[in-house]
């Protein structure tokens, strides 16, 4: 009887202990994952060939960065992926950007709707800043906006602006109205 109670002892005191190493998940600081998310957000818009034709978004879970979204150019999408992977404490970097296809037409088509949005007298002042807040988006003639905006009526009024562009087959609208 004596022994069983030894074994019980042991197994109860042992059990968790052994249980340890098989979780690999650990917590993380939630100061430490903000810190990421500056840090991600800064690396991106400190890169060189970061333009108006390129939407990049990311998620921070923990350790671990997952890339999105769309960029014109091949050597951008590697390029924020290694900036991202040297920031202290990532761990993880998923790089699902989307490179763009090579097409003539939709450079033309690019540039078109940048004066047609940049260009009008009511948006220019969104083509001040370095970064711009209006992403313009083409793949095989279809025109994703994103980005933020101040007003509802600025919101509509690029929207009506890119569909007003020859040769665009659809636009979608993903401007968010920050005040």
């Amino acid at each position: 009887m004596n022994n069983r109670h030894l074994m019980s002892f042991l197994f109860l005191v042992l059990a968790p202990a052994l249980a340890l190493p098989a979780q690999t998940r650990r917590e993380v600081p939630e100061r430490a994952t903000e810190r990421i998310q500056r840090e991600v957000r800064h690396e991106i818009l400190m890169l060189p060939y970061y333009g108006v034709f390129d939407n990049i978004s990311y998620k921070v879970e923990g350790y671990n960065v997952t890339l999105m979204g769309q960029v014109v150019r091949p050597t951008l999408k590697t390029d924020v992926a290694r900036v991202v992977k040297r920031i202290e404490g990532v761990e993880k970097v998923d790089n699902q950007i989307e490179v763009l296809p090579v097409s003539p037409m939709d450079d033309q088509l690019r540039l078109r709707l940048y004066r047609a949005i940049y260009g009008f007298g009511a948006l220019e002042r969104y083509a001040l800043p370095v970064v711009k807040p209006i992403r313009i988006i083409v793949k095989n003639g279809n025109v994703v906006l994103e980005g933020v905006v101040d007003s509802e009526a600025d919101k509509n009024m690029v929207n009506l602006r890119a569909k007003s562009v020859s040769d665009v087959f659809s636009v979608t609208d993903h401007l968010r109205v920050v005040k």
